[in-house]
C-alpha cells in the first residue's frame, strides 16, 4: 500500500538523499484532504488509455489480490470512489474472462469495522482448499495509522463473480503487531503458501529504522497466526518494504508454478516495493523451508541497485499463478506524471500496466516478462518494414497505423561494434547515463530505436532507444525511454528512465524492442522482455490522429531495421458497465 507523505515524516531527510542518489520517481504519495472528495464534473478523454486498465473516473493505485477462480479473472485495486487524488480508499473489483476486457462490480471491501475503520489497504488473495478465496488485507484502526492484518471471505463462494464479501468478527484482526514490530509500518500481506509441515505461511512488509524486512507468519488453520523468530529476509538502508511478493519460478522452461511449490527445480523470487524511492527491486535465491529463511543469489544487488521488473513508472506490483494456463502473471500500477490540478481537472488518475507473463531467463540471473498473449486479440491493421537501412541522422516514419494507440515489434541489426563508445565504469546508474547521453547526442552504435507519440515536425516525441558501449570485457547495452521531449507542456515530471540489458552481442548483433503505445503510456520491452520500461507522457500536439511513429538512428554505425511489424490497436472494453446482473 502506498503510504502518504505526511505519514512518513520520520524518514523524509533520508528519503530525499535516496532520491538525489537515484534520480528516481517522486517518492511520497501526497495527501490533499480538500481534494479527496472533489467529484469529476467531466472526464477528459485526451490522454485516457484505449487498452490499459483504468476505471471510468477517479483515482486508482495498487493492484490487489489478482486471481483466477471458477473460470473468471478477478482484479481488486485501491480506488477512491469520490475523487482523483488519494483518499477514501476501497477495494474496487473488476472481472474478466481474458485479462483484457473488464466489467466493474461493486467494491469488495471498504472501511466498516473497528479493525479497518480508517482504511482498507493493500493485500492478497489465497484460494484455500475447502474454503475458497480468502482476502488478507491491511486494516487501519486509528488516526495514528496503526496497521493490522485482516481477512474477508465471499458471501457466496459459488458465485463465479464473487460479488459480495464479508469481514467476520471472529478472528479479525488476524495479525496485530506484537513486541518489536513497528505497528505503523506493518502492511501488505502476501499470498499464502502451504508447506510440507501442513502449515500456511505469509509475509508482511515492515521496517526497523532504515532496515527493510518481511516478517513471516505461520498458521495451521489460516486464522491463528504465529510470527517466526526472524524475518524471512531483511536488508539495511532500504527502508519500508511495501507490497512484498514471494513465489517460485521453474529453473527450466517458461511455465509458472503454484506459490506453494518448492524443491531443487525452482528458484524463489522476493520482490519489494521501496516506499522511500517509489521503485521496486527483486532478487532470485533459495528458500530454505526448514529454516524459513530466504538467501538471495550473488548474481545481482540486494538493494536499490538491484534488478527491477520495470525501470520506469511501475510500482506496488502483484503476481498470481494462473492455473488455467500454467503461467505466472504480473500486475503493476503506473501513476500519473502530471500535477494534482491536472488530475482533478481531467477527472482521473492512475492506470494498471498491461498484465505480463513472467518466467526465469535461461541464464538463471533474471526474470523475463512479456505482455499476456490475449493482448494480441486487439491488433487491427498491420504494417511492415523490412531491411530498412538507417544512416546517421535518419528517421523514417511508420505510416498506416493509429500511432497514438499501437503495438510495435521491431528487430534492429548492425554489422560492426567497432564504433561503440567507450564505457566508463563510473556509469553504474542507467537513468543518469540516459539523461547524460539522450537520443539527440550523436553516438557510435546508437542511439537507435523508435520515436513514439511524435508530432509531425518532432516538436514532441518520446524516444525509446538502445545505445551500445564498449566495456572492458563485453559490450554494455543501455535501453532508454526518455520523456524530456515528450510534451511542450510544463509542470510535468519528464524523467529519462533507463536500464541496462544483459545480452551478449558477440555472436548475434541484433536487438529487439516491443513498445505498447496508448495515448499517455509507452510501455516497452527490450531484448524479448529482459529490460522493460513504462513511461507516462502527456503530448499536446502528438495526440489522437496527430501522433506519428518513426524509426531512427543517431549513431555513426549504420543500423538496419531487419523487420518491423506495427498494429493499430482496438480499444478494450474496460469497466464500462457498473455491475454484472
Amino acid at each position: 500500500m502506498v503510504l502518504p507523505k505526511c505519514l512518513t515524516i520520520s524518514v523524509v531527510t533520508f528519503s530525499l538523499i535516496v532520491l538525489l542518489i537515484n534520480n528516481g520517481v517522486e517518492a511520497f504519495h501526497k495527501i490533499y484532504p480538500h481534494l479527496q472528495s472533489v467529484s469529476a464534473i467531466s472526464v477528459s478523454a485526451v490522454h485516457r488509455t484505449g487498452y490499459h486498465f483504468q476505471p471510468l473516473k477517479n483515482w486508482i493505485n495498487d493492484p490487489n489480490g489478482p486471481m483466477y477462480y471458477h473460470g473468471v479473472y478477478h482484479l481488486f485495486y485501491q480506488y477512491n470512489p469520490k475523487g482523483s487524488v488519494w483518499g477514501n480508499i476501497v477495494w474496487a473489483h473488476s472481472v474478466s474472462t481474458d485479462l483484457i476486457n473488464w466489467k466493474a462490480l461493486e467494491p469488495a471491501i471498504y472501511p466498516s469495522k473497528p479493525f479497518d475503520k480508517f482504511g482498507c489497504w493493500s493485500g492478497s488473495v489465497t484460494i484455500v482448499p475447502g474454503k475458497g478465496p480468502v482476502i488478507l488485507y491491511t486494516g487501519i484502526i486509528d488516526d495514528k495509522q496503526t496497521q493490522e492484518q485482516c481477512y474477508a471471505v465471499p458471501e457466496d463462494p459459488n458465485d463465479p463473480f464473487l460479488r459480495k464479501w464479508v469481514k467476520p468478527d471472529k478472528f479479525n484482526p488476524i495479525l496485530v503487531a506484537d513486541k518489536g514490530v513497528n505497528g505503523s509500518a506493518f502492511r501488505d500481506p502476501t499470498t499464502a503458501w502451504l508447506s510440507k509441515d501442513g502449515q500456511w505461511r505469509i509475509l508482511v512488509g515492515s521496517r526497523r529504522k532504515r532496515r527493510g524486512m518481511a516478517y513471516l507468519y505461520r498458521s495451521k488453520d489460516f486464522m491463528t497466526w504465529v510470527r517466526a523468530k526472524h524475518p524471512i529476509h531483511s536488508k539495511g538502508e532500504t527502508g519500508m518494504w511495501e507490497c512484498p511478493d514471494f513465489y517460485p519460478v521453474s529453473v527450466r522452461g517458461n511455465q509458472g508454478l503454484d506459490t506453494s511449490v518448492v524443491g531443487n527445480h525452482v528458484k524463489h523470487v522476493l520482490k519489494n516495493s521501496l516506499d522511500m524511492t517509489r521503485f521496486e527491486y527483486y532478487t532470485l535465491g533459495t528458500y530454505f523451508e526448514n529454516k524459513d529463511k530466504y538467501v538471495p543469489d550473488n548474481t545481482s544487488v540486494d538493494g536499490w541497485g538491484g534488478l527491477r521488473y520495470d525501470y520506469g513508472n511501475f510500482y506496488a506490483s502483484k503476481s498470481f499463478f494462473d492455473h488455467s494456463r500454467s503461467r505466472r502473471i504480473l500486475w503493476g500500477w503506473a501513476n500519473e506524471s502530471d500535477s494534482k490540478e491536472d488530475d482533478v481537472r481531467k477527472g482521473w488518475a492512475g492506470i494498471q500496466a498491461i498484465p505480463r507473463t513472467l518466467w526465469l531467463d535461461s541464464t538463471g540471473r533474471q526474470l523475463i516478462q512479456w505482455p499476456v498473449e490475449e493482448l494480441n486479440s486487439l491488433r487491427g491493421k498491420e504494417v511492415n518494414m523490412n531491411h530498412e537501412k538507417l544512416e546517421k541522422g535518419d528517421y523514417v516514419e511508420v505510416k498506416g497505423i493509429t500511432a497514438a494507440q499501437a503495438d510495435v515489434e521491431v528487430t534492429f541489426s548492425f554489422s560492426s561494434l567497432e564504433k561503440a563508445e567507450a564505457y566508463d565504469p563510473k556509469w553504474v546508474n542507467a537513468q543518469d547515463l540516459c539523461a547524460q547521453k539522450g537520443s539527440k547526442l550523436q553516438g557510435g552504435v546508437g542511439p537507435f530505436g523508435l520515436l513514439t507519440l511524435a508530432s509531425q515536425n518532432l516538436e514532441e516525441f518520446t524516444p525509446v532507444f538502445f545505445r551500445i558501449f564498449k566495456g572492458p570485457n563485453k559490450h554494455v547495452i543501455l535501453l532508454c525511454s526518455d520523456a524530456r521531449s515528450s510534451s511542450l507542456k510544463s509542470n510535468l515530471y519528464k524523467p529519462s528512465f533507463a536500464g541496462f540489458v544483459d545480452v551478449d552481442l558477440a555472436t548475434n548483433k541484433k536487438l529487439s524492442l516491443r513498445s505498447l503505445i496508448d495515448h499517455s503510456v509507452v510501455e516497452s520491452f527490450g531484448a524479448g522482455g529482459k529490460t522493460n520500461i513504462l513511461s507516462r507522457v502527456y503530448p499536446q500536439l502528438a495526440v489522437t490522429n496527430q501522433a506519428h511513429l518513426f524509426v531512427f538512428n543517431n549513431g555513426t554505425e549504420p543500423i538496419t531495421v531487419e523487420n518491423l511489424k506495427a498494429w493499430s490497436m482496438k480499444s478494450a472494453e474496460i469497466n464500462e458497465q457498473p455491475e454484472i446482473n
